[in-house]
């Protein structure tokens, strides 16, 4: 009698358990899913979907304060592409998070150039 007992304990246990695997699975790809449609959904998100880092963590990866002065942001990639060199004992990983910052701010910078010209061929008519 015993026995059975703790046969049927074993497998209730063994149905719960996997009933909340299941909705564990079902919770993470629901989040899953859902960022990724509020991430594609919003244009001005700070994220893009190519260097997948933000505005200002790319500044603050190559240390600097404006994006718009070209040659500090230029001047501070190559020091720090260079320094991160292996072969001078540097990172891999740090010299690729140098050149994906660097890849977000020139991102920004194609994205301001169509609001440029749409300003002047506003003021020359």
């Amino acid at each position: 009698m015993a026995k059975y007992i703790a046969q049927i304990i074993v497998m209730g246990a063994q149905v719960v358990g996997r009933a909340f695997v299941r909705a564990i699975r079902q919770e993470f790809q629901a989040t899953s899913s859902a960022q990724g449609r509020q991430t594609s959904s919003s244009e001005s998100s700070t994220n893009t979907t190519i260097s997948g880092m933000s505005l200002q963590e790319a500044k603050q990866i190559l240390n600097i304060e404006n994006i718009v002065d070209k040659e500090q942001v230029e001047k501070s990639f190559k020091h720090l592409f260079t320094l991160n060199e292996r072969s001078k004992g540097g990172s891999f990983y740090l010299q690729s998070k140098v050149v994906r910052a660097k890849e977000r701010i020139e991102e920004e910078w194609s994205r301001e150039k169509p609001k440029e010209t749409k300003v002047d061929s506003k003021k020359e008519t």
